[in-house]
């Protein structure tokens, strides 16, 4: 049975003073990290090492804008600019959580935002391929994910509804934006065995995280929790 996904408000402030680089990862911005995944993340039942490690380690504060850097750590959804956001931590953990993924596995994420989700995948994979359909979020994530130094992780500027063909086929999908159908072409781009997750439903109202697996040909499909994600844009809209 799906149940409502809470966004739970593990509030942890970041003294000012530690706001002058947003790159660098302070003593307080480590604590506030370890009182998330502790208590927000590891708390509510996510056990996978790797991406408690992950977790852990990828300063979320980087990604956000600097004037709510202060809030970075809360277990909240917070606005990127472009009408988009960066997820709530419990469930950037869950979905990753959810792929089953290995340090051999090659990911393609649709909808890179801040990059936060690509920064957590390349953590725990060989290789992340992560698109944005909006221009100034490509190139904001592009210029983050290369100052803090990730070399496994591959950015393009387009439509994800179409996928990245040419490095297909891909052990585990994500889809970080609400649609109401699972986008043909990705179902496609998926290695037999391998994973997709998305949030499935109406893109404006409400929406069932659903993890969906490939077995010869055929796909199996289930529902984790409920789930409130910003549209798809692009072809998914318009189709």
């Amino acid at each position: 049975m799906c149940k409502i996904l809470l966004v739970l408000m593990g509030l942890v402030l970041v003294p000012p003073s530690a706001f002058s680089e947003i790159l660098t990862d302070s003593h307080e911005f480590k604590t506030s990290r370890e009182h998330l995944v502790k208590h927000y993340i590891e708390g509510h039942g996510i056990q996978n090492p790797a991406v408690l490690a992950a977790m852990l380690s990828v300063p979320r504060h980087s990604f956000v804008p600097k004037d709510i850097v202060s809030r970075a750590y809360a277990d909240t959804a917070l606005p990127i600019g472009e009408g988009q956001t960066i997820s709530q931590p419990y469930v950037v953990a869950l979905m990753t959580a959810s792929l089953n993924l290995n340090q051999n596995h090659r990911v393609l994420e649709i909808g890179t935002g801040s990059g936060y989700q690509a920064a957590i995948l390349a953590k725990i994979v060989n290789q992340v391929y992560t698109m944005e359909i909006k221009e100034k979020l490509h190139k904001k994530a592009s210029q983050v994910l290369t100052s803090l130094g990730y070399t496994n992780i591959h950015t393009r500027h387009g439509d994800g509804y179409f996928g990245w063909e040419d490095a297909a086929p891909f052990d585990a999908i994500m889809i970080t934006a609400a649609v109401n159908h699972i986008p043909p072409p990705l179902l496609k781009q998926l290695k037999d065995g391998g994973r997709l997750i998305l949030p499935l439903g109406n893109p404006f109202l409400y929406q069932n995280l659903t993890l969906v697996t490939k077995q010869k040909g055929d796909y199996t499909t289930k529902q984790i929790t409920g789930v409130l994600f910003v549209p798809m844009t692009g072809h998914a809209l318009n189709r």
